[in-house]
Protein backbone atom coordinates (compact mmCIF):
# COMPACT_ATOMS: atom_id res chain seq x y z
CA UNK A 1 0.00 0.00 0.00
CA UNK A 2 1.30 3.51 -0.79
CA UNK A 3 1.94 5.65 2.26
CA UNK A 4 3.01 8.49 3.34
CA UNK A 5 5.35 9.88 6.81
CA UNK A 6 2.10 10.96 7.70
CA UNK A 7 0.14 7.86 7.81
CA UNK A 8 -2.35 8.78 4.63
CA UNK A 9 -2.56 6.04 2.55
CA UNK A 10 -3.44 6.17 -1.18
CA UNK A 11 -6.05 4.44 -2.86
CA UNK A 12 -6.96 6.77 -5.58
CA UNK A 13 -5.59 8.10 -8.51
CA UNK A 14 -5.74 10.89 -10.87
CA UNK A 15 -4.21 10.37 -14.18
CA UNK A 16 -4.81 13.06 -16.65
CA UNK A 17 -4.01 12.10 -20.47
CA UNK A 18 -3.99 15.59 -21.85
CA UNK A 19 -4.11 19.04 -21.06
CA UNK A 20 -6.02 20.38 -24.09
CA UNK A 21 -8.93 21.94 -23.53
CA UNK A 22 -11.92 22.89 -25.74
CA UNK A 23 -13.22 25.38 -22.99
CA UNK A 24 -12.59 29.01 -21.80
CA UNK A 25 -13.72 28.61 -18.59
CA UNK A 26 -13.45 32.54 -16.98
CA UNK A 27 -11.37 30.56 -13.62
CA UNK A 28 -9.03 28.21 -16.12
CA UNK A 29 -8.39 29.25 -19.55
CA UNK A 30 -10.13 32.33 -19.83
CA UNK A 31 -8.29 32.67 -23.25
CA UNK A 32 -8.81 29.65 -24.16
CA UNK A 33 -5.72 26.51 -24.79
CA UNK A 34 -2.42 28.01 -25.41
CA UNK A 35 0.31 25.28 -26.46
CA UNK A 36 3.01 26.32 -24.75
CA UNK A 37 4.32 22.35 -24.11
CA UNK A 38 5.47 19.75 -25.57
CA UNK A 39 1.95 17.63 -26.15
CA UNK A 40 3.71 14.33 -26.19
CA UNK A 41 0.92 12.73 -23.74
CA UNK A 42 1.17 9.38 -22.45
CA UNK A 43 0.80 6.15 -24.52
CA UNK A 44 -1.79 3.39 -24.20
CA UNK A 45 1.34 1.13 -23.02
CA UNK A 46 2.81 3.84 -20.69
CA UNK A 47 -1.02 4.05 -19.44
CA UNK A 48 -1.12 0.25 -18.70
CA UNK A 49 2.42 0.21 -16.49
CA UNK A 50 1.09 3.17 -14.21
CA UNK A 51 -2.11 1.81 -14.11
CA UNK A 52 -0.77 -1.71 -13.21
CA UNK A 53 2.28 -0.35 -11.15
CA UNK A 54 -0.68 1.58 -8.92
CA UNK A 55 -2.95 -1.38 -8.62
CA UNK A 56 -0.57 -3.31 -7.58
CA UNK A 57 0.53 -1.03 -4.52
CA UNK A 58 -3.64 -0.73 -3.40
CA UNK A 59 -4.74 2.19 -5.59
CA UNK A 60 -8.31 0.67 -6.74
CA UNK A 61 -9.51 3.82 -7.98
CA UNK A 62 -8.43 5.37 -11.08
CA UNK A 63 -10.03 9.11 -12.57
CA UNK A 64 -8.91 9.73 -16.13
CA UNK A 65 -9.10 13.61 -16.24
CA UNK A 66 -7.46 16.51 -18.67
CA UNK A 67 -7.75 18.94 -19.87
CA UNK A 68 -10.55 17.37 -21.44
CA UNK A 69 -10.41 13.60 -21.98
CA UNK A 70 -12.80 13.15 -24.15
CA UNK A 71 -10.44 14.86 -26.95
CA UNK A 72 -8.49 11.98 -27.34
CA UNK A 73 -10.29 9.48 -29.24
CA UNK A 74 -8.40 6.48 -27.58
CA UNK A 75 -10.68 7.19 -24.24
CA UNK A 76 -12.54 3.61 -24.65
CA UNK A 77 -9.26 2.23 -25.16
CA UNK A 78 -8.30 3.45 -22.10
CA UNK A 79 -11.17 2.99 -20.14
CA UNK A 80 -11.18 -0.60 -20.71
CA UNK A 81 -7.42 -0.77 -19.76
CA UNK A 82 -8.38 0.59 -16.28
CA UNK A 83 -10.87 -1.39 -15.91
CA UNK A 84 -9.80 -4.51 -17.19
CA UNK A 85 -6.69 -4.49 -14.70
CA UNK A 86 -6.90 -6.32 -11.04
CA UNK A 87 -7.48 -4.46 -7.91
CA UNK A 88 -8.72 -1.71 -10.03
CA UNK A 89 -12.70 -1.55 -9.00
CA UNK A 90 -13.92 2.00 -10.57
CA UNK A 91 -12.83 3.93 -13.23
CA UNK A 92 -14.40 7.66 -13.61
CA UNK A 93 -14.05 10.12 -16.17
CA UNK A 94 -14.24 13.77 -15.35
CA UNK A 95 -15.73 15.88 -18.32
CA UNK A 96 -17.00 19.35 -19.75
CA UNK A 97 -19.22 16.90 -21.45
CA UNK A 98 -19.33 18.70 -24.80
CA UNK A 99 -20.24 15.35 -26.53
CA UNK A 100 -21.34 13.14 -23.73
CA UNK A 101 -24.08 12.35 -25.48
CA UNK A 102 -22.72 10.61 -28.58
CA UNK A 103 -19.83 9.49 -26.39
CA UNK A 104 -21.20 8.20 -22.84
CA UNK A 105 -22.52 4.21 -24.21
CA UNK A 106 -18.85 3.82 -25.67
CA UNK A 107 -17.26 4.83 -22.41
CA UNK A 108 -19.85 2.60 -20.14
CA UNK A 109 -19.17 -0.57 -22.50
CA UNK A 110 -15.69 0.19 -21.83
CA UNK A 111 -16.12 -0.13 -18.52
CA UNK A 112 -16.71 3.17 -17.07
CA UNK A 113 -18.39 3.20 -13.79
CA UNK A 114 -18.04 6.83 -12.37
CA UNK A 115 -19.01 9.99 -14.35
CA UNK A 116 -17.80 13.27 -13.54
CA UNK A 117 -19.25 16.42 -15.59
CA UNK A 118 -18.42 20.10 -15.20
CA UNK A 119 -21.56 22.38 -14.82
CA UNK A 120 -20.99 25.71 -13.30
CA UNK A 121 -24.58 26.94 -13.87
CA UNK A 122 -27.45 25.61 -14.44
CA UNK A 123 -28.55 28.97 -15.84
CA UNK A 124 -28.30 28.69 -19.49
CA UNK A 125 -26.92 31.88 -20.00
CA UNK A 126 -24.32 32.01 -16.90
CA UNK A 127 -23.33 28.75 -17.89
CA UNK A 128 -22.22 30.65 -21.54
CA UNK A 129 -20.99 33.09 -19.93
CA UNK A 130 -18.88 31.06 -17.38
CA UNK A 131 -16.95 29.00 -20.04
CA UNK A 132 -17.68 30.21 -23.49
CA UNK A 133 -20.00 27.73 -25.15
CA UNK A 134 -23.84 27.34 -25.11
CA UNK A 135 -23.74 23.67 -24.41
CA UNK A 136 -25.41 23.46 -21.27
CA UNK A 137 -29.08 21.43 -22.97
CA UNK A 138 -26.63 18.97 -24.57
CA UNK A 139 -24.46 18.64 -21.29
CA UNK A 140 -27.60 17.87 -19.45
CA UNK A 141 -28.47 15.24 -21.87
CA UNK A 142 -25.89 13.33 -21.65
CA UNK A 143 -26.21 13.42 -17.89
CA UNK A 144 -29.62 11.83 -18.24
CA UNK A 145 -28.31 8.98 -20.55
CA UNK A 146 -25.51 8.39 -18.05
CA UNK A 147 -27.77 8.10 -15.09
CA UNK A 148 -30.08 5.95 -17.80
CA UNK A 149 -27.00 3.55 -17.93
CA UNK A 150 -26.34 2.69 -14.47
CA UNK A 151 -23.38 5.23 -14.23
CA UNK A 152 -22.87 6.99 -10.67
CA UNK A 153 -22.60 10.63 -11.95
CA UNK A 154 -21.31 13.70 -9.65
CA UNK A 155 -21.68 17.24 -11.14
CA UNK A 156 -18.68 19.53 -10.31
CA UNK A 157 -19.46 23.47 -10.04
CA UNK A 158 -16.86 25.69 -9.10
CA UNK A 159 -18.07 28.35 -6.62
CA UNK A 160 -17.91 32.32 -8.10
CA UNK A 161 -19.38 35.25 -6.45
CA UNK A 162 -21.48 36.51 -9.21
CA UNK A 163 -23.30 33.28 -9.35
CA UNK A 164 -23.11 31.25 -6.77
CA UNK A 165 -26.20 32.00 -4.23
CA UNK A 166 -28.41 31.55 -7.86
CA UNK A 167 -26.80 28.26 -8.28
CA UNK A 168 -27.72 26.70 -5.10
CA UNK A 169 -31.22 27.82 -5.44
CA UNK A 170 -31.43 25.92 -9.01
CA UNK A 171 -29.36 23.13 -7.80
CA UNK A 172 -31.49 22.84 -4.86
CA UNK A 173 -34.76 22.17 -7.28
CA UNK A 174 -33.01 20.03 -9.19
CA UNK A 175 -31.65 17.81 -6.99
CA UNK A 176 -35.09 16.89 -5.66
CA UNK A 177 -35.81 14.42 -8.58
CA UNK A 178 -32.23 14.23 -9.98
CA UNK A 179 -30.12 11.03 -8.32
CA UNK A 180 -27.03 13.06 -8.99
CA UNK A 181 -23.97 13.98 -6.56
CA UNK A 182 -23.63 17.81 -7.24
CA UNK A 183 -20.16 19.02 -5.57
CA UNK A 184 -20.20 22.41 -4.97
CA UNK A 185 -16.23 23.77 -5.41
CA UNK A 186 -14.68 26.53 -3.86
CA UNK A 187 -12.57 28.65 -6.07
CA UNK A 188 -8.76 27.63 -5.82
CA UNK A 189 -6.18 30.18 -6.36
CA UNK A 190 -3.35 28.87 -8.94
CA UNK A 191 -0.43 30.80 -10.52
CA UNK A 192 -2.65 32.64 -13.65
CA UNK A 193 -5.50 33.88 -11.58
CA UNK A 194 -4.79 36.23 -8.72
CA UNK A 195 -6.89 39.02 -9.50
CA UNK A 196 -9.96 36.66 -10.52
CA UNK A 197 -9.60 34.66 -7.23
CA UNK A 198 -9.26 37.53 -5.11
CA UNK A 199 -12.66 39.04 -7.11
CA UNK A 200 -14.18 35.61 -7.19
CA UNK A 201 -13.77 33.61 -4.01
CA UNK A 202 -16.46 32.27 -2.11
CA UNK A 203 -16.35 29.89 0.94
CA UNK A 204 -18.40 27.11 1.43
CA UNK A 205 -18.64 26.80 4.72
CA UNK A 206 -21.54 29.17 5.38
CA UNK A 207 -23.14 26.51 2.15
CA UNK A 208 -22.61 24.27 4.66
CA UNK A 209 -24.50 26.17 7.60
CA UNK A 210 -27.30 26.60 5.85
CA UNK A 211 -27.63 22.88 4.58
CA UNK A 212 -27.32 22.07 7.83
CA UNK A 213 -30.23 24.55 8.84
CA UNK A 214 -32.13 22.54 6.24
CA UNK A 215 -31.69 19.44 7.61
CA UNK A 216 -29.33 18.01 5.39
CA UNK A 217 -26.59 15.56 7.24
CA UNK A 218 -23.21 14.70 6.53
CA UNK A 219 -23.05 11.61 5.55
CA UNK A 220 -19.32 9.57 6.08
CA UNK A 221 -16.60 8.97 3.25
CA UNK A 222 -15.07 6.13 1.68
CA UNK A 223 -11.66 4.71 1.50
CA UNK A 224 -12.11 6.22 -2.19
CA UNK A 225 -14.27 8.82 -1.79
CA UNK A 226 -12.97 12.67 -2.95
CA UNK A 227 -12.07 15.30 -0.76
CA UNK A 228 -15.96 16.41 -0.74
CA UNK A 229 -18.09 16.85 2.48
CA UNK A 230 -21.19 15.36 1.18
CA UNK A 231 -24.61 15.28 2.83
CA UNK A 232 -28.10 13.77 1.93
CA UNK A 233 -31.49 14.79 2.81
CA UNK A 234 -34.54 12.27 2.81
CA UNK A 235 -36.57 14.29 0.79
CA UNK A 236 -34.12 15.06 -2.27
CA UNK A 237 -33.25 11.94 -4.81
CA UNK A 238 -29.37 13.88 -5.17
CA UNK A 239 -26.73 14.56 -2.67
CA UNK A 240 -24.39 17.62 -2.32
CA UNK A 241 -20.75 17.90 -1.41
CA UNK A 242 -18.81 20.71 -0.31
CA UNK A 243 -15.20 20.96 -1.67
CA UNK A 244 -13.73 23.49 0.81
CA UNK A 245 -9.41 23.54 0.41
CA UNK A 246 -9.40 26.33 2.76
CA UNK A 247 -11.02 24.71 5.56
CA UNK A 248 -8.76 23.29 9.19
CA UNK A 249 -7.37 19.95 8.24
CA UNK A 250 -8.33 19.30 4.53
CA UNK A 251 -5.19 17.75 3.99
CA UNK A 252 -5.42 15.34 6.41
CA UNK A 253 -7.73 13.00 4.97
CA UNK A 254 -6.02 13.07 1.55
CA UNK A 255 -6.16 9.50 -0.12
CA UNK A 256 -5.20 10.78 -3.92
CA UNK A 257 -1.71 10.92 -6.04
CA UNK A 258 -1.92 12.60 -9.44
CA UNK A 259 -0.22 11.40 -12.79
CA UNK A 260 0.62 14.00 -15.51
CA UNK A 261 0.13 13.47 -19.27
CA UNK A 262 3.29 13.73 -19.66
CA UNK A 263 4.08 11.45 -17.26
CA UNK A 264 5.08 12.97 -14.15
CA UNK A 265 4.15 12.23 -10.22
CA UNK A 266 2.91 15.24 -8.50
CA UNK A 267 2.19 14.57 -4.63
CA UNK A 268 -0.09 17.01 -4.80
CA UNK A 269 -2.30 19.58 -7.05
CA UNK A 270 0.05 22.39 -5.95
CA UNK A 271 3.13 20.44 -5.46
CA UNK A 272 6.26 23.14 -6.52
CA UNK A 273 6.84 20.52 -9.13
CA UNK A 274 5.96 17.35 -11.40
CA UNK A 275 8.85 14.52 -10.58
CA UNK A 276 9.39 12.15 -13.70
CA UNK A 277 8.25 8.65 -14.08
CA UNK A 278 8.46 9.02 -17.83
CA UNK A 279 11.88 7.01 -17.98
CA UNK A 280 10.33 3.45 -16.36
CA UNK A 281 7.38 4.31 -18.20
CA UNK A 282 9.18 3.50 -21.65
CA UNK A 283 10.11 0.78 -20.30
CA UNK A 284 7.16 -1.13 -18.87
CA UNK A 285 8.78 -1.88 -16.13
CA UNK A 286 5.84 -2.28 -13.37
CA UNK A 287 8.23 -3.38 -10.34
CA UNK A 288 11.10 -0.81 -10.98
CA UNK A 289 8.13 1.68 -10.83
CA UNK A 290 6.60 0.85 -7.79
CA UNK A 291 9.78 1.25 -6.42
CA UNK A 292 10.23 4.87 -7.71
CA UNK A 293 7.00 5.35 -6.53
CA UNK A 294 7.38 4.24 -3.00
CA UNK A 295 10.57 6.21 -2.70
CA UNK A 296 9.11 9.11 -3.74
CA UNK A 297 6.03 9.16 -0.93
CA UNK A 298 8.80 10.79 1.64
CA UNK A 299 8.62 14.09 -0.22
CA UNK A 300 4.50 14.26 0.16
CA UNK A 301 3.95 17.61 2.49
CA UNK A 302 1.87 17.79 5.29
CA UNK A 303 -0.47 20.09 3.46
CA UNK A 304 -1.15 22.21 -0.05
CA UNK A 305 -0.07 25.15 1.91
CA UNK A 306 -2.84 27.06 -0.28
CA UNK A 307 -4.10 29.47 2.57
CA UNK A 308 -0.75 31.09 2.42
CA UNK A 309 -1.26 31.86 -1.13
CA UNK A 310 1.74 29.22 -2.41
CA UNK A 311 0.05 27.88 -5.76
CA UNK A 312 3.50 25.59 -6.57
CA UNK A 313 3.96 24.93 -10.59
CA UNK A 314 0.43 24.47 -10.78
CA UNK A 315 -0.30 27.57 -13.81
CA UNK A 316 -4.20 26.62 -14.31
CA UNK A 317 -5.87 23.60 -13.28
CA UNK A 318 -6.32 22.28 -16.88
CA UNK A 319 -2.68 21.48 -16.84
CA UNK A 320 -3.15 18.66 -14.63
CA UNK A 321 -6.95 17.72 -14.23
CA UNK A 322 -7.70 19.90 -10.76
Amino acid sequence: MLQDKFGRRFHYLRLSITDVCNFRCSYCLPDGYQCDSPRDFLELDEITTVVKAFAGLGTSKIRITGGEPSLRKDLPEIIKTCAGTEGIKEVAVTTNGYKLPQMIDAWAEAGLTNLNVSIDSLDPRQFKAITGHDKLQTILQGVDRALALGLKVKINSVLLKPYSEALLGTALDWLKEVPVSLRLIELMQTGDNHDFFNANHVSGLPIKEQLLALGWQQAERSVTAGPAQEFSHPDYAGRIGLIMPYSKDFCSSCNRLRVSATGNLHLCLFAEQGLPLRPLLKEGDVAALQARLQSLMGKKEATHWLHEGFTGATKQLAMLGG
